[in-house]
This record gives C-alpha cells, structure tokens and sequence, in this order.
C-alpha cells in the first residue's frame, strides 16, 4: 500500500460564516489578502516537500472559485513540487479536463511534468464537482462524456509517436495532433481517474487498467464502487486494473487529545458552506440518483452531505475520519481495508482549515514513523485478489 499526502490549499481567514451565504463560487474575491494568500502558497509547498523527504508520496487537486482550495492551476504545482522533491510519487488528481477546453494541452502538461521529475508522474483526471460547472461554464449532462472523451484522447497522443493523427470526436476536433514533449515512462504514465460514483464509469475505469479513487465516502459507498471495480476487471480477463484508492481525513498524534483536536481542526474542509442551488446542477447527477435521494432511500442516510452534520465521532466510524494515537491509526486503517475489501492507496487529507504548519508537520511525521511501517506491506488488489482466488 502507498500513503499520499495532501491538502487542498485552504484559505480559511474569512468573515464569520453568518456574513455570507457560500464559500464557492459566489464569495467576493475582496475577502483574499494576497499577502496572505502568497505566504500561504509558499507554506504549503514547503509542507510537500517536508512529506516527500519523510517518505509519503504526493498529491495535489484544483478547484475554482472557492476558498476551501487556492490551488487554482494544479499542473503548476505540481510541476514545482517536480523540480524541488526527490522521490515521492506526484499524482495530480486531478485534471478537470470537462471544464478545459484542450485535452491535449493537458497531454502536454503532463508529459512535460514526467520529464522534470524523471517519470514520477501519476496522471489523474476528473469530471469537475458540481458547483464547478458555473465557475466553467460547462453543460452539467455532458460532463462525465467529456471526461471520458478528453482521458482517451490524452492517452491516444502519449502512444502515437509516428507523427501527427486526426481527431474528430463530440467535444473535441483536430487536425494534427503530434505531441511534443513525450512522457518519459513508457508507453505512459499510470492513469487515475475520480469524481464519479456511477458504478458504470467506475466500471470502466476497471476494464483500461485505470486507478479508481473515491474521497470522503462513507465504507458502505465505497464498498459498493471498489466492488464494481473488481467484478469489472474479473469480466474483463483483467489482471486487477490500475488498483483501487481511498481517501479520508488524518490526523495523528501522541495522544488522543491531542489527535482528537487535529481531527476537528480538519473537519472545517467538511463544513464548507454551499448554497443548495450550486450543489446539484441539472443533469449532473442521473434522474434516477435524485428520485431516490427525494425519497429518502436507506442510502441516503449515508451520503456525503449527511456525514457533514453528524458528530467526529460518527464520522470515524464511517470511515471518513481516521485520528488517534499511531496504533489506533493503524487499527482503522486496517479496518477500513476489511470493510471495503481492501485498496492499494491511502490519500490523506492531512492539512486543512486552520490547521497550522506545525501540527500539519508534526502529523506527516507521525504518520511517517509510526503508521506507515506498519501498512506499507498490506496487499493490493491484484496480490489480494490472487489470494482470494487461490483459496
């Protein structure tokens, strides 16, 4: 298993939440001090590089037009954290490629960042959340098609390498497409792909041999998709996909006080005011998901909105939340990875809100000495898998 850190670069020097209505996409930009915001900039990659030197690999994200994430370009920082770590693994996570308009200037993107870190890169793409779809001007239904249409043709231009190929698709139109620089690792980097729980699309990303990630679901969700994933790959003659990954909030410390107040600290990226209207543009979600959350369904007791109000306690026990002392740690990772039927990647959310740089240093470094060790050899899916079938 490999651990990632991670945080969305936070701008949390706000107005009191009763002063406004939305951290995203309606917040004045009035209320972003860039003599702050620079500082803030400079501290987080600096926390990167202090992950990567404690034996972590890395991931970074984008979101636009809201507070709870300034890492508004993520190819720029992770071509930074490119040039300036050693070792750690650099997943960007992703590329909201149904809200550019050029998949192949993200291609581009992305083989350059391969070379600069001498193939470090692993390359990740999203749909783009929902209230994303206003600050980009995209049509809500034809998101999750664009994702899939920009993902293939990024991977088309890696793997051509004999000159210049037309591309005529629904979003996308091409005449000569010949990409300069390639990936350095062959035939391209690993591919991620995210921000979707429609079992179909996980699916697929199963049958190319993609890595499949889910952020904050509770166990039960994301139990459902890794087994959507691993039935796909077993349909397909696959022999386990790209793998399967998972992300909570982490915090670590000596004792539980302490760990228990990180936690909450953290807790402020699962608060982030929304107005409803931003959260569910139509045709974004199937009509057949928003009839059964009208209802009321058994599952939509456990939905990410719903883990927002309900207390740190129950949202460790959901999944969403991992803290505690490194042996305690352990045990809910491990559990975890029984619940949902294992994984190869923990993404970790390990700075947010107003958590400062010491304590976000101090919980890299616990995790690094005290957990890591002891999760690092748990098996992946392919090896599980093997297992499973073998007995």
């Amino acid at each position: 298993m490999r651990a990632w850190y991670f945080t969305e670069m936070p701008y949390p020097h706000l107005p009191p939440l009763d002063t406004f209505s939305s951290m995203r996409v309606t917040l004045p930009s009035k209320h972003f001090d860039p003599k702050i915001g620079a500082d803030l900039y400079n501290r987080y990659l600096d926390e990167h590089m202090i992950a990567d030197e404690a034996g972590l690999d890395l991931m970074v994200n984008e979101h636009h037009q809201t507070a709870t994430c300034i890492d508004v370009a993520a190819p720029l920082s992770l071509a930074i954290l490119a040039r300036q770590t050693k070792n750690a693994r650099l997943c960007i996570l992703g590329n909201p490629i149904a809200n550019r308009g050029d998949p192949i200037r993200i291609a581009e993107e992305m083989a350059m960042i391969d070379c600069i870190s001498h193939g470090r890169l692993e390359a990740g793409f999203v749909r783009g959340v929902p209230y994303e779809t206003f600050a980009a001007n995209t049509i809500p239904g034809e998101t999750l098609d664009r994702l899939w249409e920009g993902v293939d043709l990024c991977v088309k231009a890696w793997t051509t390498t004999d000159g210049p190929f037309n591309f005529e698709g629904r979003f996308t139109h091409k005449r000569a497409i010949n990409l300069w620089p390639r990936p350095y690792q062959t035939p391209h980097p690993p591919v991620w792909v995210t921000g979707s729980s429609d079992v179909g699309s996980v699916r697929k990303a199963a049958s190319k041999g993609f890595v499949f990630a889910t952020f904050l679901q509770p166990y039960e969700k994301v139990r459902e998709l890794f087994d959507a994933y691993r039935g796909a790959y077993v349909d397909n003659g696959q022999p386990g996909g790209g793998g399967l990954a998972f992300m909570p909030l982490m915090y670590v410390a000596d004792n539980e006080a302490d760990a228990e107040a990180g936690a909450r600290e953290l807790t402020w990226y699962m608060k982030a005011k929304v107005e409803p209207q931003l959260r569910n543009p139509p045709g974004y979600v199937p009509v057949a998901a928003n009839i059964s959350a009208l209802r009321g369904t058994p599952a939509g007791s456990r939905t990410n909105d719903a883990l927002r109000e309900v207390t740190l306690e129950q949202q460790r026990e959901a999944g969403v939340v991992m803290y505690g002392t490194p042996d305690q740690v352990v045990a809910q990772i491990k559990r975890e990875y029984e619940r949902v039927g294992g994984f190869d990647h923990l993404l970790m959310m390990m700075q947010a809100g107003f958590l400062d740089h010491k304590r976000t240093v101090s919980n890299i470094n616990l995790f690094a000495k005290e957990v890591y060790p002891q999760i690092r050899n748990m098996l992946g899916t392919r090896a599980l898998m093997g297992q499973q079938a073998a007995e």
